[in-house]
C-alpha cells in the first residue's frame, strides 16, 4: 500500500482557511481517497485539551518558551495519534495548521529564534514535513478585521497585535519563498468561491501527478 499525502492549510487570523476544509475534503473523496481532517493545535485527545490552555486568553501570560513547547507537545500527540496512522495506512490528511504556523507565530510573531523551533520540529517530526502547503496571504489589518467580525471572544492569538501578524505573514512567505516545490501562495483576499476554485484546481493537479507516481518514495517522509 502506498503512503498517503499530507497537505496543509495555512495562514494567519481571518485568513478564511477552515472554511475550505470541507470542500477540499469532499474533493479528494470524489476521487476515490480516504482523507482524514484535522487541525492545529489539536487534532487528538491529549492535543485537544492543550489546545484550551493555549487558546484561552486567562493565559495571557504565558511565557513564549512555555507555548512554544506546548505547541509540539500537542503535536507530537497529534502525529502519533492521527497523522502518522492515516498516512500509513494510505489516507490522505488535511489540517488546518501544522508547524509552519509554529513558525510564523512563535517565530515571526514572538520572535524566538527560528533555529530553536527546527530542533524540536526534527526531536517531533524527524523527516516528516507536509507535501503540499497552501499559504493564505492578505494584509493582517484585513485579517484582523475579519477575525473580529466573528462571533464569540478573541482567544489568546486573535488578541495579538498588528505587528505580532505583519511577522507572522512575513515569516509564512519567507518560508513559501525557500521551498516553491512544496508550497503555494493563495490571495486570500478574494471571494471565498474563488479561492475555493484555486485551490480544487491546484490540488487537483498535485492528486494527478501524485497517483501518477504512486509507487516512488515520498521524498518528504513517511
Amino acid at each position: 500500500m502506498s503512503r498517503g499525502r499530507f497537505i496543509t492549510l495555512e495562514g494567519i487570523e481571518g485568513a478564511g482557511k477552515s472554511t475550505q476544509v470541507e470542500a477540499l475534503a469532499s474533493m479528494l473523496r470524489s476521487r476515490g481517497l480516504e482523507v482524514v481532517t484535522t487541525r492545529e493545535p489539536g487534532g487528538s485527545p491529549i492535543a485537544e485539551r492543550l489546545r484550551t490552555l493555549l487558546l484561552d486568553p486567562l493565559n495571557a501570560g504565558m511565557s513564549d518558551t512555555a507555548e512554544l513547547l506546548l505547541m509540539f507537545a500537542a503535536r507530537a500527540e497529534h502525529l502519533k495519534q492521527t497523522i502518522l496512522p492515516a498516512l500509513a495506512r494510505g489516507a490522505w490528511v488535511i489540517s488546518d495548521r501544522f508547524t509552519d504556523a509554529t513558525y510564523a507565530y512563535q517565530g515571526g510573531g514572538r520572535g524566538i529564534d527560528l533555529a530553536r523551533i527546527g530542533l524540536l520540529e526534527q526531536l517531533v517530526q524527524g523527516d516528516l514535513r507536509p507535501d503540499l502547503v497552501l499559504v493564505f496571504d492578505l494584509p493582517p489589518a484585513v485579517g484582523l478585521e475579519r477575525a473580529q467580525a466573528r462571533s464569540g471572544g478573541k482567544d489568546r492569538f486573535e488578541a495579538e497585535d498588528l505587528r505580532f501578524f505583519q511577522g507572522a505573514r512575513a515569516l509564512y512567505l519567507e518560508r513559501a519563498g525557500e521551498t516553491p516545490e512544496r508550497y503555494r501562495v493563495l490571495d486570500a483576499t478574494r471571494p471565498i468561491d474563488r479561492v475555493r476554485e484555486q485551490i480544487l484546481s491546484l490540488v487537483g493537479t498535485f492528486v494527478d501527478d501524485a497517483l501518477g507516481r504512486s509507487g516512488h518514495t515520498n521524498p518528504h517522509g513517511g
